[in-house]
Formats: structure tokens, C-alpha cells, sequence
């Protein structure tokens, strides 16, 4: 069949997508990795200055990698900016807002790296200081081009590219946008002088002198403008819960925006009574994003060109709601979560030996909840379309009505966003990435890629739900070893036989939504088999524990005891089936796994 004119443009559409998002990851890297060196110094010459605390936090070897990095990443996004800007110039010259970013980010992005080269050569503060601003900037605004292009090569086929901040919203985001520029810029001067050595202290400096140092006062101006952006920010994410609930992606964009920048300013914060590298790394990473964010929730509210009338419509339309606490937590899977929670208190106890404080458990069990909790809304928000033709779901928030898809990915990226940085900051660095782990497990590889592709989607993406003890034995003792693993083998085993017994019951409405689960796409006979085979290794799992040093005799008793029952329902399920019996095995697994996890706790403790 021959190919229609237009396939042309819209195969180069596809691949300029992904020469912008790809440019657009690597210049953020840079941007973060560039404001750890500027921090610490690691990129300049030698010092004029006694050395921060960041400076003497990051070990030369670390500064070399930091280094090396920062200049990987730069050349390697200089050919995927070049690549875009020239494809988008070719193909799409016609559309001002896609060619016309792209090829200003492709000279602004090449102008900050010829200028940091030089920079990295001079050794006086006031030069550096200007130059540093002036490399912000350009850092700064290459990615916002790069963004806005993305942001405009998404828009659909023949809809209006123009900026119009029309509306209060537009207007307040687009002011977020020049406060967050003139911060961010005025960063990268204090960190060049040094001010946040000389400032110390929180909120206000210590050993207070004007007129010796000078750079405290650049330093509280900085602080000042930081509290004053934040009152921005969160007259953003206010107004955008009040007035953009159909509009999914700002909504998402604000929202991350806010919480971001909330969290970026908790971890600068403690930095200013020491400065980690990992905190310090992810400071700036943060930093970078909440740029990101707000330069992506500008370029869709002027491309949206809103009215003050839209926005107030939509505000009035949300007024009177009933229900919304409780539909909001409805989104976080309550009852998953609570499996989910118990598995990792009872992963703090195993690993530690001994009752966790009461501070570490709240501050733990919190971060377990916001992550697992915006994981179950992500996924609610990506099978909204499923779940509108299944029995069982059909009465969510979201395929329901009672509230928009847009409300809730807003929500899901808002409340797990915010558990990493819990997590970080209160608990320990290996249980944060540890959780991050388990939201990009759950909502990318098992929800966006497995889900709907293969029978084996539960089995493989079973590893999601077994991470929560290895984030307590991590909360609890700082690291892992050998025996944490088999507390996630233990629940990875367990995850197919369970959910599988739930397939059964529920196997039309799986079938009718097209996710290709084992009964429907092997039946019935075959499931009930893999159920039985699947029970007996994960029994034989758990009796294995004793022999890794994990568990002693009143473990072996409980684990016999509960395997046997466990074993004897699948064995019910295999040989008789029907959905009662299914039924029956799929809440007692719930249990099961519960009690074990509580004797395992109860053996360690004794």
C-alpha cells in the first residue's frame, strides 16, 4: 500500500521526539552534575579561599569522577542537540515554537560549555562570580528551549503553537519561571564566593559581621528570594489543584514542581550543617528538576491559551465535592499497602535484631506508604481504561467519574516524589533509591511494559511487591546482605500463585480488558497447576531460611505449619477448582504471608 504524504513528517516527528528527550536528559545531567563541581569547587582551579564544608565533604577521587562525568554527559548531548536543531529546522520550520527553541538551545547549550571550560582555568572570585551567572544562564535557558520544543513536538496535528499567558494561572506560572531563573542564577554566584561557607546556620547565619563578610548578606538575600519563590510556588500548586483538573499534564507539572521544590528546599536545609556527597548530589539534581518542571508547566499553559472564564468554569465546576478524602485514599490501594507495610516493619525488625525506634519506624512506614500509595495511583491512572471495563474496578475514583484522570497522576507523582525525599531525609540514602526502585519497577516495567504484553506479567513483576522488606532491613541497618535477599525471594515466589487465584475468580473481567493473565490465555486447568507448583517452591523456600543463618526453631515450626496449610489450599485448588476455593486461597495467602513475616520477627526477637 503506498505510504500517504504526511507518514513522512510524522515518522520525523517521532524520531525528533526522541533526539529532544534524549538531548533533554543529558543536558539536565549536566546542569546537576555541573552544580555539585560548582559547589564543592571540584571543577575549578586551585582555591582562593579556605575550603567549605562541601569541598572537604568530596573526596578527590569522587571530584575526578564528578569531573570525568560532567564532561561525558556534555559531549555527548552536543550531537543530540545538534541532530534535533537541524531535523527540526529541515522538517518543521514552518512551526516557529518547535525549530526556533531547538536551534537556540543548540547555541546557547555549545556557549555554556566553551565558557565553563575557560571559567575552570581562572582562579579570581569576583571574575568567576560574573562568569558563573553568566554560565547559569545560558545552562539555564538552553534547557528551557530544549524543553519547549519537546513540550510543542507533543502537541497534536494542527493545533495552535503560540504562547499566550492569558489567564491568572498562565500569568502566575510564567512569573514561577523568571523567579526560578533569577535563583537559580543567584546560586550559582553565591556558590562561587563562598557565601554559604560564610553563612552558616539556619535560618539566619552564625557570628553574624557585615562588614568583614559580606558575602552572609548574599547569601540571606539568596535565602530571602528562596522564601519568596516558595510562596510562588505554592500559589502554583494551589491554584493549579483549584483550576486545571482536566488538564493532565499541567496539573502533573505543577504538582511535581511543588513538591520538588519543597523538598529541595528541606535538603539545602541540612546541608547547611554538612554536606554528604549523596545529599549534596541530589540537591542539585533537585534543583535541576524543579527548573525542569516549571519551564515544562510554562510552555503548556502559554501553548494551552486559556481564558480567565476557562479556569473559573472549571474551578466552580469543582466546588462541592463529597468524598474526596476518602477517594484519594482509595487511590493509594489501601489494602495492598497495608501487606506492603507490614513487610517492611517486619524487614526493620528481622535486619536489626531488635525493636526500631519509634522515630525510624514512623518516618520509615510513612515513606513505605507514600511510595507504594503513588505507585497504586500511577497505576489507577494508566489502567483508568481497563478498569472502566472490569467489575471488580470499575468503581475506582477515576473510571468512576469522581475524580479526573489528571487529579490523579498529579497525586500519584506528588505523594511518591515526596516519599524519596522522606526517606532521604530522615531515614538513609539505600532506603530512599531502594523505594525509587520499587515505584520505577511498579509503574514502568510491570504497569506501562508487562502488564499487557505477557502471561508472565505478575511473575516477572512480582519483584515490585518483595522490595519493601529490603527498604526496612536498609532503614534499620544501613545496608543489606545476603540473607535481606531472601525476604524479597520469599515474596517474589509468592506474588503468582496469589495473584493468579485472583485471576481465576476474576478471569472475563481480565479478559475483557485484554490483559493477558494465565487463565485467559492458558485457562483454567493450566493456571490451577502453575498455582500448585508455584506453592510448593515457595514452601520450600521458607524452610530453607534456617540453613542462611535467618530464622531458628520457632520460625521452622510456624513456616511447617503455615506451609502445610498454604499447600493443602492449592492442593484443593489443583485437583477441584472452581472460584470458591480460588476464593478462599487468595485471602489466605494475604494471611499467610503476614504470619510468616510475624514469626520470622518473633524468632529473631527472641
Amino acid at each position: 500500500m503506498k505510504r500517504s504524504a504526511d507518514n513522512p513528517n510524522e515518522t520525523s516527528l517521532r524520531y525528533l521526539q526522541w533526539l529532544l528527550l534524549a538531548a533533554g536528559i543529558l543536558m539536565f545531567l549536566q546542569i546537576s552534575i555541573g552544580g555539585v563541581l560548582s559547589a564543592t569547587g571540584a571543577g575549578s582551579g586551585a582555591l582562593v579561599r579556605p575550603p567549605s564544608a562541601a569541598e572537604q565533604a568530596l573526596p578527590a577521587n569522587l571530584a575526578s569522577l564528578f569531573i570525568y562525568a560532567h564532561q561525558a554527559v556534555t559531549l555527548l548531548a552536543l550531537p543530540f542537540l545538534l541532530a534535533s536543531a537541524w531535523l527540526a529546522w529541515k522538517r518543521f520550520r514552518s512551526r516557529p515554537l518547535l525549530s526556533l527553541p531547538a536551534l537556540a538551545s543548540l547555541l546557547l547549550f555549545t556557549a555554556q560549555a566553551g565558557l565553563g571550560a575557560w571559567m575552570a582555568r581562572l582562579t579570581i572570585p569576583e571574575t568567576r562570580a560574573w562568569l558563573s551567572l553568566a554560565h547559569a544562564l545560558l545552562s539555564l535557558l538552553a534547557l528551557a528551549g530544549i524543553l519547549l520544543a519537546t513540550v510543542a513536538s507533543f502537541r497534536p496535528s494542527g493545533a495552535p503553537e503560540k504562547l499566550s499567558f492569558r489567564s491568572p494561572f498562565a500569568r502566575l506560572s510564567a512569573g514561577l519561571f523568571w523567579a526560578l531563573l533569577i535563583l537559580m542564577a543567584s546560586g550559582a554566584v553565591l556558590n562561587s564566593l563562598g557565601g554559604q561557607a560564610a553563612c552558616r546556620g539556619w535560618p539566619f547565619c552564625e557570628n553574624f559581621d557585615l562588614l568583614r563578610q559580606p558575602a552572609q548578606w548574599l547569601d540571606l538575600l539568596h535565602r530571602g528570594w528562596v522564601a519568596l519563590s516558595a510562596l510562588l510556588a505554592a500559589a502554583v500548586l494551589v491554584r493549579a489543584w483549584q483550576s486545571q483538573r482536566a488538564q493532565t499534564a499541567v496539573i502533573t507539572a505543577a504538582t511535581a514542581m511543588g513538591v520538588l521544590y519543597f523538598a529541595q528546599a528541606l535538603l539545602g536545609a541540612r546541608l547547611v550543617q554538612g554536606y554528604p556527597a549523596h545529599l549534596l548530589w541530589l540537591h542539585q539534581s533537585t534543583a535541576a528538576a524543579v527548573w525542569a518542571a516549571a519551564t515544562v508547566l510554562a510552555a503548556l499553559t502559554g501553548l494551552a491559551g486559556r481564558s480567565r472564564a476557562d479556569e473559573q468554569a472549571e474551578a466552580c465546576a469543582a466546588r462541592g465535592r463529597k468524598g474526596l478524602l476518602k477517594d484519594f485514599l482509595m487511590l493509594t490501594k489501601p489494602v495492598v499497602v497495608i501487606l506492603l507495610l507490614v513487610t517492611t516493619f517486619a524487614g526493620m525488625v528481622i535486619g536489626a535484631q531488635a525493636w526500631p525506634s519509634l522515630s525510624l519506624t514512623f518516618w520509615t512506614l510513612l515513606g513505605g506508604f507514600l511510595a507504594a500509595g503513588g505507585s497504586g495511583a500511577i497505576n489507577q491512572y494508566i489502567d483508568r481504561a481497563d478498569d472502566g471495563l472490569m467489575q471488580r474496578t470499575q468503581k475506582r475514583p477515576i473510571p468512576a467519574g469522581r475524580l479526573t484522570p489528571g487529579e490523579g497522576l498529579a497525586f500519584g507523582v506528588g505523594i511518591a516524589l515526596a516519599s524519596i525525599y522522606i526517606l532521604t531525609a530522615f531515614v538513609n540514602f539505600l532506603a530512599a533509591m531502594l523505594s525509587l526502585a520499587g515505584i520505577i519497577y511498579y509503574v514502568l516495567l510491570y504497569s506501562v511494559f508487562l502488564k499487557k504484553t505477557t502471561v508472565q506479567n505478575i511473575v516477572i513483576g512480582g519483584g515490585a511487591g518483595a522490595i519493601p522488606p529490603l527498604v526496612g532491613w536498609a532503614a534499620a541497618t544501613g545496608s543489606l546482605n545476603i540473607p535481606s535477599l531472601f525476604l524479597f525471594a520469599i515474596i517474589f515466589m509468592w506474588t503468582p500463585p496469589h495473584f493468579w487465584t485472583l485471576a481465576l475468580v476474576r478471569r472475563k473481567d481480565y479478559a475483557r480488558a485484554g490483559v493477558p493473565m494465565l487463565p485467559v490465555v492458558r485457562g483454567e486447568k493450566e493456571t490451577r497447576s502453575q498455582i500448585m507448583l508455584y506453592t510448593l517452591e515457595l514452601v520450600a523456600l521458607t524452610l530453607l531460611l534456617p540453613l542462611f543463618g535467618l530464622g531458628g526453631g520457632i520460625y521452622l515450626v510456624g513456616a511447617a505449619l503455615l506451609g502445610a496449610w498454604l499447600v493443602l489450599a492449592a492442593f484443593r485448588v489443583w485437583r477441584k477448582g472452581g472460584n470458591k476455593l480460588a476464593w478462599s486461597m487468595y485471602h489466605y495467602s494475604n494471611m499467610y504471608l503476614a504470619v510468616l513475616f510475624f514469626v520470622l520477627m518473633v524468632d529473631r526477637l527472641v
